[in-house]
């Protein structure tokens, strides 16, 4: 493949006021996720590794349910087969420095940095030029966009003819017919999860789908992986009720201390069916 371009989690970017200029409030959650990520992506690789993202956990695989490190690359290879897409020269993009600087120098540890690449950028202002990419691939960045026509559309541009683009994300669940918004306690929840992990509105996988019925894609298709990773936030619970967990919490900021009290939310939301986990993936024509 030509390359690919990929968000990590912490990947979120500008909105834009009526006068044409960067909103204060979108700017404010732009630092909030760099700091957030700033501060807790050296605590999550000193526990989990590599991988900043859920697991993907299948009874009929060979990978064990206590083995989270292996069900998040797992994760990894399950959003490629889905896709119908190899492994490729990659391009990642974060607001982050942190991870950025991490992310490069586990590249050149292991002689991966002629093909792999990371910088700091914004996925909704992306410094790369139309139609470069054969994959386009989000991962569970989504979520952070305040803007999600923005966040598709880039994805589209700069998609290259026949390319394939993959949205991993978090959504709320899809709304029925005779509804036309998540009820209040739903909300309620919501927005409680939303003022730790530095979230804008959450939106459903049908919403996705939507907007990029809007643009030049064909083939959508979606799935609902959310019993695959049910495992993973009461494990990452686990994880930072452990003496290693509790002490680099202590040594970590607010945030990601404000962040890590928030992980029984995200299980609720999953349990009550409230929050689901999303893969969305759909072709660019030639």
């Amino acid at each position: 493949m030509v390359g690919a371009w990929a968000t990590s989690n912490s990947t979120n970017s500008t909105d834009t006021s009526n006068e044409g200029g960067p909103s204060d409030g979108t700017q404010l959650l732009k630092k909030g996720i760099a700091e957030f990520y700033d501060e807790s992506s050296g605590i999550w690789e000193d526990i989990w590794g590599d991988h900043m993202h859920h697991g993907f956990y299948d009874d009929s695989s060979p990978v064990s349910l206590s083995d989270h490190r292996l069900a998040q690359i797992r994760m990894i290879d399950e959003a490629l087969s889905f896709a119908s897409v190899p492994s490729a020269e990659c391009r990642g993009i974060t607001l982050s420095p942190v991870q950025a600087e991490r992310a490069n120098a586990i590249a050149l540890s292991q002689g991966l940095s002629d093909q792999v690449s990371f910088l700091v950028a914004d996925a909704l202002a992306q410094p790369f030029p139309d139609e470069q990419f054969d994959l386009v691939w989000s991962m569970e960045s989504g979520e952070h966009m305040p803007d999600k026509q923005k966040f598709v559309n880039e994805l589209v541009r700069v998609a290259a003819p026949g390319g394939t683009i993959i949205i991993v994300t978090w959504c709320h669940r899809d709304l029925k017919d005779d509804e036309e918004s998540l009820q209040s306690w739903e909300k309620e929840l919501l927005d409680k999860i939303c003022k730790d992990y530095f979230l804008p509105s959450w939106c459903s996988a049908a919403d996705y789908v939507k907007l990029l019925q809007s643009l030049p894609v064909e083939d959508i298709k979606t799935a609902d992986w959310t019993r695959y990773v049910a495992p993973f936030w009461p494990a990452v619970l686990r994880s930072a009720l452990t003496w290693k967990g509790l002490t680099s919490l202590l040594r970590s900021g607010m945030k990601t201390i404000k962040g890590a009290l928030a992980m029984p939310l995200m299980i609720e939301g999953y349990k009550k069916g409230v929050i689901k986990f999303a893969i969305i993936a759909c072709q660019k024509p030639k």
